[in-house]
């Protein structure tokens, strides 16, 4: 049984619904892709509406409310294109299967970022080639416009598009401060994680793979393809790999970040300093780590022939996307809840991985992306290494004091967890002047792809210090050149507690207030991007961000808006 048929037993009872599998303009003999994609089954209201999602199509360009959505709406592809309520059914099932695959991975219910259970979803929401999250008004907010020969294009229709803003959310919602300021990694992963979560959501749709791969192909035989096509700079150039290619008509595509040419020195260079950029390398450095995997999944029944099944290709396909998607979403909680490096990420992922499949000796996925992530001049984290991988996290070395607390308390009580916190404040390395607040306790039970259980509590907390630019030199902390000692500066740090099902401790992933390294950096970055002048608020946060993504960069007026405004 594969992984993907785990995920489906045990989230019955489940549907299928019919959703764009991507842009209306990927086309296989002359047809639109679509997909059958399995959500989790409930009671709809029209809209639609149901117990997370809300379809509310409101078009603000025109001040017009359309009339509420009945699903599910069926028919043939070309039909449904132009069916509205077909696109309110699309971002629906898109949404709820994305939202399926994060609590799939990290084995509990996954909040949005906004207090509440529903998140608002406007299909048509104004005229304008852009989409984006807001964490203020509690939605997803998708554009249409008109291309270049005059057709209707809807972001809506965008599988890559919607999963990617979808993504936003629930990130947003699991690591609520990787929206901070704090370094040029953190203000990339955003996007760049966005954009993995989509491209692999795409590959592990059943019969999806096989389908791109005769849209990408420039011949082909009815069951077989040649081993020659296959090839990694191949099929980095195909449209596989191509991102919400439909949004943007001025570009091929919004991200080709997978043909970026590994370069150690990549992340030194000034043009990946700017965060649209940086996160293509994130991008770049899992999609070429799958490709990887994927081609050694594929070698075996290949052997020395020049022809493979194209059906078995295209599931080892799937089956890779499917382990890698699961690896890169439950990897977050074993990511630092503040300042979080690429390295750090890297760390987690690996780790994540060595808790729910020890074994992997078969295909080496922690190899094939450690390898990955070194040829993209990725710095790994300060770690001494867990049984399994070198650059995992290592498991605590402090003796802890277990005896003032409740194991069953602690796996829904944040008081608990503080108390547990507060008790071993000198081993886990606490900054005492500083503000603590334990933010979130999630009990959860993973599934492996063998099918084994792994129960885990993972309780996060976080500290916060105020202090004037002038107090830094008594913390050893270097003060950006030329910032007033009289500027108010805040320091953050903080931990993931990762405790076994017998309530002992297993991982301590923390970022310290007082390491002087870090915020040093972080401060000067900070200090550089003028952020100490001009904070941008929420709001705008993710719209304007995905403007100036739609745009290459530019705003309307063709002006550079990284010289002057912050993306985080």
């Amino acid at each position: 049984m594969s992984s993907q048929d785990r995920t489906e037993a045990v989230s019955v009872p489940t549907q299928e619904m019919t959703i764009l599998a991507q842009d209306p303009t990927v086309k296989v003999d002359g047809q639109i892709l679509t997909a059958e994609a399995r959500i989790p089954a409930e009671a709809l209201g029209p809209g639609p509406r149901g117990f997370r999602v809300f379809v509310v199509d409101f078009d603000a360009s025109d001040g017009v409310l359309y009339a509420p959505a009945t699903i599910p709406v069926r028919g043939k592809a070309g039909e449904l294109v132009g069916n509205p309520a077909f696109h309110a059914q699309n971002v629906y099932a898109i949404v709820m299967r994305t939202l399926a695959r994060f609590e799939f991975a990290l084995g509990r219910r996954v909040s949005w970022s906004f207090d509440g259970h529903q998140i608002h979803v406007a299909p048509h929401a104004f005229a304008e080639a852009n989409a984006f999250y807001s964490k203020r008004d509690r939605g997803l907010f998708f554009g249409y416009f008109t291309d270049d020969k005059r057709q209707p294009v809807f972001t809506c229709l965008s599988h890559d598009v919607v999963a990617h803003e979808t993504t936003h959310s629930l990130l947003d919602g699991l690591r609520e401060r990787y929206t901070f300021p704090s370094s040029p990694d953190q203000a990339a992963f955003h996007e760049g994680y966005a954009d993995v979560v989509a491209l692999l959501s795409i590959f592990s749709l059943p019969n999806v793979v096989e389908q791109l791969m005769d849209a990408a192909a420039p011949t082909r035989e009815p069951e077989f393809v040649g081993t020659d096509w296959l090839s990694k700079d191949r099929l980095r150039e195909t449209a596989l790999f191509g991102l919400g290619e439909e949004v943007d008509p001025r570009r091929s595509a919004l991200r080709r970040s997978v043909t970026l040419k590994p370069d150690k020195n990549l992340l030194d260079q000034s043009e990946f300093l700017e965060p649209h950029r940086r996160g293509e390398v994130l991008v770049a450095a899992v999609m070429n780590a799958f490709l990887d995997i994927w081609r050694a999944r594929i070698a075996e029944p290949a052997g020395n022939g020049q022809r493979l099944l194209r059906a078995k290709v295209a599931e080892e396909g799937r089956v890779a996307a499917d382990h890698l998607l699961t690896m890169v979403i439950r990897a977050l909680d074993y990511a630092p809840v503040t300042d979080l490096l690429f390295g750090d990420y890297w760390a987690a992922l690996l780790t994540a991985d060595i808790e729910v499949q020890p074994d992997d000796s078969k295909y080496h996925y922690r190899d094939v992306i450690s390898a990955s992530f070194r040829e993209y001049g990725v710095d790994a984290a300060p770690t001494k290494g867990a049984a399994g991988h070198p650059r995992a996290w290592e498991p605590p070395d402090a003796r802890l004091d277990y005896s003032k607390t409740h194991y069953g308390a602690m796996r829904q009580d944040r008081d608990e967890i503080f108390r547990f916190v507060w008790e071993n404040r000198e081993g886990l390395g606490l900054c005492d002047e500083a503000y603590t607040r334990v933010q979130s306790v999630r009990p959860c039970l993973r599934l492996s792809s063998e099918g084994f259980l792994l129960q885990e509590t993972v309780a996060e907390y976080v500290q916060i210090l105020n202090l004037m630019a002038g107090d830094l030199r008594r913390f050893k902390i270097r003060c950006p050149d030329g910032m007033p000692p009289e500027t108010p500066v805040t320091l953050y740090g903080g931990g993931a507690l990762i405790f076994s099902d017998y309530g002992q401790l297993k991982y301590h992933v923390r970022t310290r207030v007082l390491n002087a390294d870090r915020q040093g950096a972080r401060l000067d970055y900070l200090w550089k991007s003028g952020f100490f002048e001009a904070r941008e608020t929420e709001p705008r946060r993710f719209s304007d961000m995905h403007r100036a993504r739609m745009m290459g960069g530019k705003d309307l007026t063709g002006k550079d808006r990284y010289e002057h405004d912050n993306v985080f």
